[in-house]
């Protein structure tokens, strides 16, 4: 009987642990399955946050996206102002409640501000989603809805500055091209002018023409799109390529220049077949020597080429909101020595956007630091408060502190005796590099380049600007500098 009992307490004790074996395993399956479902739901919590805060906006500005649609009837596209508040887009309601999308300036902000008819560029495109919805007031909200009117859409505040437009736009006169102008503490841009351009107000009506053209390129926005052979103003990178190479110290380079440099059956001329004699770095730099600098390049190896261009972002993508293209410079161990030669002097495959360039300058400018260049300053509600505000940022660490310095002392040359002297004896003292890029076969056919800034000892103000089939830097890019640098500094609305 006792050992019935002990039997029957062990089938007891064994069948409790077996169910509480089945009860654990089972708690675990559903704790299994309960985190699951958690870490699920936290996912696409935080894919919703993230969408929201990163991607909403991008959405809702999709051409395809119907919301744009609906935010368009209930509110009036706000307008984009300059940096000391003239108008330079703004919508205009007529008696009969038709909307219409003007442009004081006309050509002058065409490309930057761009349009939002037929397609939206510039300043129109990128702003769009904060121009076509309102944070006015709920109860201003509340009574355009009683009075069945829409609110005000939220107005853009520019970087751009209208006088420096005017000066640039007028500068570079009747030929294409591009200009540049910026505070390369912050990247704010003031002024951006590319031609040839066309009348903002009149694009419903010029867009076929415009469109069947296949020639044209009347819609590209140069300073960010172009891409062009940047010559001699590459011989920035080739400079600090070199500097990298020999660790610091140019002071043993030396070269005599008689107008060409032959190496390997492939020969390199100065431009004009000019001679410059006896050099030494800074010199060849100054004089723009190409003859030097293809000697300069066959002595830097691909990697450390390679990885300047890296550095100085080249080909690679940038944070800002402006449409624009990559710029394209390579070497590489299979080069041949003519690659290398051309590539050390601007010319070859080698092609730069004026915004790429400008953003090297305005790195050397400030202490080796590109800040990311932007033209929107704030976005404001129709009432005048603050939506949005853009804080300067730092696109990369382009170079040190020490190589910075290097390169700005060999723009200062450029301008105290070398081929940028238009600039030298104002009151105000400046750098920079020119530059003279063939475009083709011919080789009397060449861009006129400049970029630089000013004053040298504390840079506030950085242009770019390039002359299409001009001729030299010095005779045709300089003197549009020194015209936009006058009215920066002077204040001269003429420029001269």
């Amino acid at each position: 009987m006792t050992e019935r009992n002990e039997n029957d307490k062990l089938k007891v004790k064994k069948s409790k642990k077996q169910k509480h074996k089945k009860n654990r395993a089972k708690n675990r399956e559903i704790r299994i399955v309960t985190w699951f479902f958690t870490i699920l739901m936290l996912a696409v919590m935080w894919n919703i946050v993230s969408f929201v805060k990163n991607d909403s906006e991008e959405a809702i500005n999709n051409s395809y996206n119907p919301r744009q649609e609906i935010l368009a009837s209930q509110n009036y596209r706000g307008n984009i102002y300059s940096a000391d508040g003239d108008v330079l887009a703004a919508t205009v309601v007529a008696a009969d409640g038709s909307e219409s999308r003007i442009y004081p300036y006309q050509n002058l902000f065409a490309h930057v501000v761009g349009y939002s008819v037929k397609g939206r560029t510039g300043i129109e495109a990128s702003e769009n989603m904060n121009m076509i919805y309102s944070h006015a007031s709920l109860p201003n909200k509340i009574q355009n809805e009683l009075n069945e009117s829409k609110n005000y859409g939220d107005n853009v505040i520019t970087t751009l500055d209208v006088n420096l437009q005017k000066v640039a736009y007028d500068a570079l006169g009747v030929y294409s091209g591009a200009v540049i102008v910026s505070k390369p503490s912050t990247g704010e841009i003031l002024a951006m002018v590319s031609k040839p351009d066309f009348d903002p107000n009149e694009i419903g009506s010029l867009w076929d023409s415009l469109i069947n053209d296949k020639e044209s390129t009347v819609l590209l926005n140069r300073a960010t799109q172009g891409l062009y052979p940047p010559g001699s103003t590459f011989k920035i990178v080739t400079s600090l390529a070199y500097y990298r190479q020999m660790q610091g110290d140019v002071s043993g380079y030396s070269f005599t220049c008689n107008g060409r440099f032959t190496k390997d059956g492939s020969t390199i001329n100065c431009y004009h077949g000019t001679k410059h004699g006896s050099e030494d770095f800074t010199k060849s730099f100054a004089k723009s020597c190409n003859s030097s600098f293809a000697n300069i390049g066959l002595q830097i190896d691909a990697d450390t080429f390679q990885k300047t261009c890296d550095d100085l972002l080249l080909g690679k993508e940038l944070n800002t909101s402006l449409v624009y293209s990559k710029s394209s410079v390579t070497r590489s161990l299979t080069d041949t020595t003519d690659d290398i030669m051309q590539t050390a002097i601007g010319q070859g495959k080698t092609q730069m956007t004026p915004l790429s360039l400008h953003l090297i300058t305005s790195a050397i400018a400030n202490d080796g630091t590109a800040m990311t260049p932007y033209v929107v300053d704030r976005v404001e509600s129709v009432t005048g408060s603050v939506v949005k505000k853009t804080t300067p940022h730092k696109e990369a660490q382009m170079m040190t502190l020490e190589e910075a310095a290097f390169l700005r002392q060999l723009m200062s040359e450029v301008v105290t005796s070398g081929t940028g002297t238009k600039l030298s004896g104002l009151s105000y003292t400046a750098a920079g590099k020119t530059g003279s890029a063939e475009f083709n076969s011919n080789k009397a056919d060449s861009h006129a380049w400049f970029t630089g800034f000013a004053p040298v000892e504390d840079p506030q103000v950085a242009v770019t600007v390039i002359v299409e089939s001009a001729g030299s830097g010095g005779d045709y890019a300089v003197p549009i500098v020194k015209r936009i640098l006058n009215a920066y500094f002077d204040g001269d609305s003429s420029g001269y």
